[in-house]
């Protein structure tokens, strides 16, 4: 993972904040959270690990009203122990709390609740059984992990879906081996995987499957492959040069300047030219008395020589 670098400007559009948040996902998730208000289910929104906030910014715009969406993360603040302290200072020393909270504004008119403290507090913070979406992407060691997992399990409602970020990178071994615990022992049942979330849920994962093969078979800029592993149907997704959907711009967008036309080529059309003047009667007279003047003294010079 290279460390995306924070920038001193207000995004103008959500690919103007960085982050790691593909065309793929942020398809998923606008899939789910929609399927979600189109069937009635409330709930509130989590998020753990929010780096610059671009996934952040669009779970906000998902909000229904009456519903809270709450995000946690270090910032500048200290971590629970050695080893996290020392893969946010490789990762995330670019982080602030104030640039989070521009870029999120820039597109929405209130903040989060912003919990700036490690994941393992957010069980204190975050009723139970109160949320129906999730999204885990705060430390990557296995210890911080597999608490996240579990807290989400106790704070989400029962059909309620938690995404796990970097589940299967090389660089985050710790995320793989919780993910796939928490499906093999604890109950976690996978919905479908991205090339980097896992989605899934403690409900049944059937109905949802079986919309989302039927949304994304639709689609010509997704691949997609379905597997059977431990007991699990895996329905895998992959993009194929896909888009970001739609997303509203920010407050501070500047639509570009139109381009400019090329300058047209000037060309003399033959009506523009002037007319040439008619030839006189003298002139006349010699185009056509000159050739054969020409000819007879041709002629002249030749019977001379011989």
């Amino acid at each position: 993972m290279t460390n995306a670098q924070a920038t001193d400007k207000h995004p103008g559009e959500l690919t103007d904040v960085p982050g790691w948040f593909p065309p793929l996902d942020q398809t998923l998730f606008t899939w789910f959270l929609e399927r979600q208000q189109k069937q009635g289910m409330k709930g509130d929104l989590l998020e753990l690990g929010v780096y610059m906030g671009k996934s952040a910014i669009l779970l906000g715009h998902h909000l229904q009203d009456g519903e809270r969406f709450t995000v946690c993360d270090l910032f500048e603040g200290d971590a629970p122990d050695g080893a996290n302290q020392a893969e946010s200072a490789k990762s995330y020393a670019s982080l602030t709390q104030q640039i989070f909270e521009r870029n999120y504004l820039s597109f929405h008119d209130d903040l989060p609740t912003v919990i700036a403290a490690p994941s393992s507090v957010v069980s204190e913070k975050v009723a139970p059984a109160s949320c129906r979406f999730v999204h885990v992407d705060a430390s990557h060691l296995y210890e911080h992990v597999h608490g996240d997992i579990g807290a989400a399990h106790d704070i989400l409602v029962p059909d309620g879906i938690v995404v796990l970020d970097d589940f299967r990178s090389e660089h985050t071994p710790g995320v793989s081996v919780a993910a796939w615990e928490a499906v093999l022992n604890r109950g976690l049942r996978p919905i479908c995987l991205s090339t980097q979330k896992l989605y899934g849920t403690w409900g049944d994962p059937e109905p949802l499957q079986e919309e989302l093969l039927e949304m994304l078979r639709q689609r010509s800029d997704v691949g997609l492959s379905v597997q059977s592993a431990a007991g699990h149907r895996l329905v895998r997704a992959r993009s194929r040069g896909m888009k970001p959907p739609p997303f509203p711009a920010s407050r501070h967008y500047v639509a570009p300047a139109p381009a400019k036309a090329p300058a047209a080529e000037v060309t003399e059309s033959r009506a523009a030219r002037p007319a040439r003047p008619a030839p006189s009667r003298a002139r006349r007279l010699a185009k056509d008395l000159l050739p054969p003047l020409v000819t007879r003294a041709v002629r002249r010079a030749r019977a001379k020589r011989s």
